[in-house]
C-alpha cells in the first residue's frame, strides 16, 4: 500500500509540475506574441527589406508562433503596400531593398505592390533589387528598381506565362468512376479534367486569349522600366533568350551581377555609411501596422468606409479562416449596411467561385446594401464564376488589366462509384424507396436519362438566374450578357471591353470611387475591416477546442505529399462540392 501510496503521490506531483511548466512556455509565448506587436522604433538612416518568402494574400495571417499557433504565416497585401506607403513619407527610410527569390502572389497583387513601389520612387527615395534566382513574378516586381542585382551564377526567368492542369479521366476509367457532368455554357471548362484527357478547343482558345492578355500587359510595363522596346523584350521572352546570368545583363533585364555584400556596398554608398560598418536593415514585421488598425493616425472623423475581404473558395455556412462563408460574409455585408457611420462599402474580392447558393446568399446582401448606400466591387487575382456572381450587384466594379473574372456559368458533377464497389471492391447496393426518384441524387447506381434531364433542368434554371442578374448589373440585354458568359474566362482589360467590368484600377481607386460616392473628402474617413481576423493569440487558443485541426491536418498532408498535393487538394474540392457550383475552370496557377 505504501508503495502504491507513493506511486500515486510522485504521478501527481509529476503532473502538477509538467501542467506549471506547460503554463509557463504557453504564457512566454503569449507574452513573446504581445510584446511583438508592440512597434520597434527605426533607426535613422535605416532602408526597408522587402523579402517576401510568404505567400501574399489580401490579409496577412500571423504565422510568428508558427504551427504550434496552428498558423502559417502569410503576407497580407494591404499591410505590404501601407508600409511602402509609409515608407515614402518615413525621413528615417532612405530607400528599399527587395530581396527576392520565388515571389509568391496572384499577377493583380503582384500589380498593385508593384504600383506601391513606383509610388515610392516619386519621393526621390532608391530601390535597389538582388535576386539569386529570379521568377517571372519576383522580376516582373523588381523591375522597377533603381538597380538590379542578380547572382553570378543565378538565374532568372523571362520566357513568357504558363498554365497547367491535370485530368483525370484514365484515373476514373481505371477506378471505375462515372462522373455525370450538367453544366451551361461551351466555356465552363471546370468539370473538362473529370471526363477528358486534355484542353477542349473552347477551353484553350480561351486560355490563350486571357493569358496573352496578361503576358502583354507585363511585357509593356517591364519595357517601360527598363526602357527597351516591347517588340525586343517579346522576342527575348518568346525565344527565352535569357539561359543564364551574362545573358540577363546583357539584354539590360539587370543592371548588375553581384553578390549580396556588393549590395550592402552599394547600400553603404547610398547611405554614406562607413564601408566597416552594417548598413540598417528594417524587416518588414517590424515596420508593418496590424491588420486591425484600421483608423488613420490623427483621423478622428466619425465617418466609416467598410472593407470586405472576400478571399477563397464561396462555401455555404460560416465556412473558415480560409473560405467565404456565405453566413459570416452576408453578416459582415449587413452589418456595415445597418451602421449609420459607414457611408459606403468596399467588397475586395479574390475568389474563383464555389456554391452557386452561397454566391447567391451573398449576392442578396449586396443588392440590399446599394439600395441604401455606395457599394464597390475590388477585384484582386481572381474575381471569376461565383466571385463575379458576388460582384455584380455592387455600384461600380473596379479590375487589374490582369486580374481574372467573368467565367460566368454554371455546373454540377454527380459520380456514379457503381462500378467502383461492384467490380473493383465485390460491394453491391440495394435499396428501398417510398418513391420512383426517392433515393436522388445518388452515387451508387446509374442515372436514368429522365433522372439526367431533370438535374440538367435544374443547373439550367440557375444559369438563367445568373445571367439573368448579371445582366440587370451591367445594364445589358439578357442576350448580349449571354453572349459573353457560357463560362468564358477574361483578363480584366478584356472584361473591360466587353462591358463586364467599369473601371481598370485597383485597391485605392475603388477606395476613392466609394469616397466620391458618399461624398466624402480623402481625410473625412476611416477604414474598417471585416470580418474581424483572429489574432494569433486566438488562433493558438482555438487549437484546444479543435478549432484548427483540419489546417493542422492539410499542412500535414501537404508536407507528406509534396508535388502530389495539388492533385489530392482537386479531389477534396471535388469530394466537397455540393448542390450546383459556380466556380472557376480548373485551379488556375499561372507561372
Amino acid at each position: 500500500m505504501r508503495q502504491f501510496l507513493k506511486f500515486v503521490l510522485a504521478t501527481v506531483v509529476g503532473l502538477f509540475v509538467f501542467g506549471f511548466l506547460g503554463f509557463l512556455v504557453m504564457a512566454g509565448i503569449i507574452g513573446a506574441a504581445v510584446s511583438s506587436d508592440d512597434h520597434k522604433e527605426t533607426a535613422a538612416n535605416s532602408v526597408l527589406e522587402l523579402k517576401l518568402n510568404d505567400p501574399l494574400n489580401e490579409r496577412g495571417r500571423d504565422g510568428r508562433l508558427g504551427a504550434f499557433g496552428g498558423n502559417s504565416g502569410s503576407t497580407g497585401l494591404v499591410e505590404l503596400k501601407e508600409a511602402i506607403g509609409r515608407a515614402k513619407g518615413d525621413a528615417d527610410i532612405k530607400g528599399i531593398l527587395l530581396n527576392l527569390g520565388l515571389v509568391q502572389g496572384g499577377m493583380a497583387s503582384l500589380e498593385e505592390v508593384r504600383d506601391a513601389l513606383l509610388d515610392f520612387k516619386k519621393s526621390g527615395k532608391f530601390i535597389v533589387a538582388y535576386h539569386e534566382i529570379a521568377s517571372e513574378k519576383s522580376f516582373y516586381l523588381s523591375s522597377v528598381a533603381n538597380e538590379i542585382y542578380l547572382h553570378p551564377q543565378g538565374t532568372l526567368e523571362f520566357n513568357g506565362l504558363s498554365s497547367e492542369v491535370m485530368f483525370y479521366k484514365r484515373l476514373f476509367d481505371k477506378a471505375g468512376i462515372e462522373p455525370y457532368i450538367f453544366r451551361v455554357g461551351s466555356f465552363k471548362s471546370a468539370v473538362e479534367p473529370f471526363f477528358r484527357e486534355n484542353f477542349s478547343d473552347s477551353a484553350r482558345y480561351q486560355t490563350v486569349s486571357f493569358l496573352n492578355s496578361i503576358n502583354g500587359y507585363m511585357i509593356g510595363r517591364v519595357a517601360e522600366a527598363r526602357h527597351i522596346e516591347p517588340a525586343r523584350l517579346k522576342v527575348i521572352s518568346d525565344s527565352m533568350l535569357v539561359h543564364n546570368a551574362p545573358d540577363a545583363l546583357r539584354l539590360n533585364l539587370v543592371t548588375k551581377l553581384g553578390y549580396f555584400d556588393e549590395v550592402e556596398d552599394y547600400l553603404r554608398g547610398k547611405l554614406g555609411v562607413a564601408k566597416d560598418k552594417k548598413p540598417s536593415l528594417v524587416s518588414l514585421s517590424d515596420y508593418t501596422e496590424n491588420d486591425d488598425a484600421d483608423e488613420k493616425e490623427g483621423n478622428t472623423s466619425g465617418n466609416r468606409i467598410a472593407v470586405v475581404y472576400a478571399d477563397g473558395d464561396i462555401v455555404t455556412g460560416r465556412g473558415s479562416d480560409d473560405n467565404i462563408g456565405s453566413t459570416k460574409f452576408a453578416e459582415s455585408i449587413r452589418k456595415a449596411r445597418l451602421d449609420d457611420k459607414v457611408k459606403a462599402v468596399v467588397l475586395r474580392i479574390n475568389s474563383p467561385g464555389g456554391s452557386s447558393l452561397a454566391s447567391d446568399i451573398i449576392y442578396r446582401e449586396v443588392l440590399l446594401t446599394s439600395k441604401v448606400k455606395p457599394i464597390i466591387a475590388s477585384m484582386s487575382d481572381v474575381a471569376a464564376s461565383g466571385g463575379y456572381y458576388i460582384a455584380m450587384a455592387c455600384d461600380t466594379i473596379v479590375a487589374h488589366p490582369n486580374t481574372i473574372t467573368g467565367s460566368i456559368g454554371v455546373f454540377g458533377v454527380l459520380p456514379n462509384i457503381q462500378p467502383l464497389l461492384a467490380d473493383k471492391l465485390g460491394i453491391t447496393v440495394d435499396r428501398v424507396t417510398t418513391g420512383k426518384f426517392s433515393d436522388l441524387p445518388t452515387i451508387t447506381r446509374a442515372l436514368s436519362d429522365y433522372e439526367k434531364k431533370v438535374l440538367q433542368g435544374e443547373v439550367n434554371s440557375i444559369y438563367a438566374d445568373f445571367t439573368s442578374k448579371a445582366a440587370l448589373g451591367r445594364r445589358m440585354p439578357v442576350d448580349r450578357l449571354r453572349r459573353l458568359a457560357s463560362g468564358r474566362v477574361w483578363s480584366g482589360l478584356e472584361a473591360k471591353n466587353n462591358g463586364l467590368v467599369d473601371v481598370l484600377g485597383d485597391y485605392e481607386d475603388a477606395l476613392k470611387i466609394a469616397a466620391q460616392r458618399a461624398h466624402l473628402k480623402a481625410d473625412d474617413y476611416r477604414v474598417q475591416r471585416l470580418p474581424r481576423q483572429r489574432s494569433s493569440i486566438e488562433s493558438l487558443l482555438s487549437r484546444f477546442v479543435g478549432d484548427e485541426d483540419d489546417e493542422a491536418k492539410a499542412r500535414a498532408i501537404k508536407a507528406e505529399l509534396g508535388p502530389l498535393y495539388p492533385a489530392y487538394a482537386q479531389y477534396q474540392q471535388l469530394m466537397q462540392m455540393r448542390g450546383v457550383q459556380a466556380r472557376l475552370p480548373y485551379l488556375l496557377d499561372i507561372k
